[in-house]
């Protein structure tokens, strides 16, 4: 084993016995979306510009096609708790959840830099004025006994990453007192919760033992790029208990002419002669497709594919397996799907066994891949409604003109925005969020790519042939 694999080894080691050890005493308290579930995530600037909550989705869309859910995306950047509490009815309740989630500690704790003398001082003082608004959180949230509530424990402050930008020293510590809070108040109240500070840490650290400028966070050292998010996702799932659940398991004996078994799908029209075998497969799910394309906060940014290398996603996720026994072990044949060559192998590894998921060509990545995109799209467009409503209630709201948007307004905004790049960047997007036609519009969007996505993702009936290559 060469030192990548082994370093690959003992991370993905080192994250599942955490996750033995700590994670998945949560998964009883955090069961699986059901059809019908509408999700609302509550949060700061990890979920307002982030995509874990849209790679839960996709799992779902893909693993779960006849489950229909709902996630929405109430994210605002630079929020702290207090602000949070204030947006509830508007951005949680309103939208008529059947559960929601809610995270917070990042902002709350601040960015100042302080000694390590004063830093526990100056931390308590933050961390105390967090969980006074939290206290008034948690009175709101059980006033909606309809609603099922998930904490979500901050991602971590890398702390520890010897990159240029320097660290805050015991912020994340300050963070953890927080999640403290948070996991006993969803003990009391009998609400769910998912520890992402945690896992994210541990591998942050174990990466840090070959690669000290190893981190899942942006040079800011806070926000995840899309492998942390990835990561994040994988978290929430393992808590929902979803691991080890194929998209499909196909075994084929040759040498009886049978099928051994159907696992997640249905295998008929079984036909085997020698060096041929054909057959048809309708799954029940579509394999789990990953973006390549890097994207999150700051430079450099990684991919939601990255993440292979820190979770064992594939093995515990990302199952379309087929095995045929009793052919030549030394014989080469050919894997054709709706007369589409896939690949070629030999009988030895067709008896071991391929994962499909891995293979981008074959018919239903394809498909599945289409319904990434339109997941993207739809996700891309939320954002807009994102940055509009992250001016409303962090830069209107403080300035008493919340929802005045008027074209005084517009003057306001683009005079402060020679002082505010933030506002600078987003204005554009606001000139036209402002008048609600569009706004209304661009939901109506989003609402024709759920549907589009819960029509295109049911997997369709597949014809398999397996020939000995010439």
């Amino acid at each position: 084993m060469n030192l990548a694999l082994l370093f690959l080894h003992r991370l993905r080691f080192v994250f599942i016995m955490m996750l033995i050890t700590t994670g998945l005493a949560t998964a009883q308290q955090v069961a699986p979306f059901k059809n019908g579930d509408r999700v609302v995530f509550m949060g700061n600037s990890i979920t307002d510009g982030g995509h874990y909550h849209s790679y839960i989705w996709l799992y779902y869309m893909t693993h779960f096609p006849n489950t229909r859910i709902s996630i929405v995306n109430a994210g605002i950047g630079g929020d702290v708790c207090k602000q949070m509490l204030e947006r509830l009815d508007d951005e949680v309740f309103s939208k008529k959840p059947t559960i929601m989630t809610f995270t917070f500690g990042m902002n709350d704790t601040g960015y100042q830099y302080y000694q390590p003398a004063q830093a526990d001082s100056a931390y308590s003082v933050k961390v105390g004025e967090a969980l006074k608004y939290f206290k008034l959180v948690e009175a709101e949230l059980n006033k909606h006994p309809e609603v099922k509530k998930i904490m979500l424990a901050s991602p971590p402050y890398d702390e520890t990453s010897k990159i240029k930008f320097a660290p805050l020293l015991k912020k994340n510590a300050a963070i953890l007192q927080i999640v403290d809070e948070q996991q006993k108040a969803a003990k009391r109240n009998n609400w769910g919760f998912i520890d992402f500070n945690t896992p994210m840490l541990l591998i942050n650290q174990h990466g840090q033992q070959t690669d000290s400028a190893f981190t899942m966070e942006s040079p800011d050292r806070i926000h995840p790029s899309n492998d942390g998010q990835m990561v994040m996702a994988y978290t929430f799932l393992n808590a929902q208990g979803l691991a080890g659940k194929k998209v499909a398991d196909m075994v084929i004996s040759a040498k009886n002419k049978k099928i051994e078994r159907a696992g997640n799908c249905s295998l008929t029209a079984l036909t085997v002669t020698s060096g041929h075998i054909l057959f048809d497969c309708l799954a029940n799910s579509l394999p789990y497709p990953l973006d390549s394309i890097p994207g999150g906060f700051g430079k450099p940014a990684r991919s939601q594919v990255d993440a292979l290398k820190l979770i064992p996603f594939t093995e515990e996720y990302n199952q379309e397996n087929i095995k045929i026994d009793g052919l030549s072990s030394s014989s080469n044949y050919r894997l054709k799907i709706d007369g589409t060559l896939i690949g070629q192998w030999t009988g030895a590894d067709l008896e071991k066994g391929i994962n499909l998921a891995l293979i981008t060509s074959t018919p239903e990545y394809q498909q599945a891949l289409a319904v990434m995109h339109l997941n993207e799209e739809r996700w891309s467009v939320e954002r807009r409604l994102r940055e509009y409503y992250w001016l409303e209630y962090s830069i209107l709201k403080p300035k008493g003109l919340l929802f005045n948007d008027s074209e005084s307004t517009v003057d306001s905004l683009q005079k402060y925005a020679k002082k505010d790049f933030f506002v600078a960047v987003t204005i554009p997007t606001y000139q036209k969020a402002r008048f609600k036609i569009v706004r209304d519009a661009w939901q109506k969007e989003m609402d024709l790519l759920t549907d589009e996505i819960y029509q295109v993702n049911k997997p369709r009936l597949h014809h398999f042939e397996i020939t000995l290559a010439q």
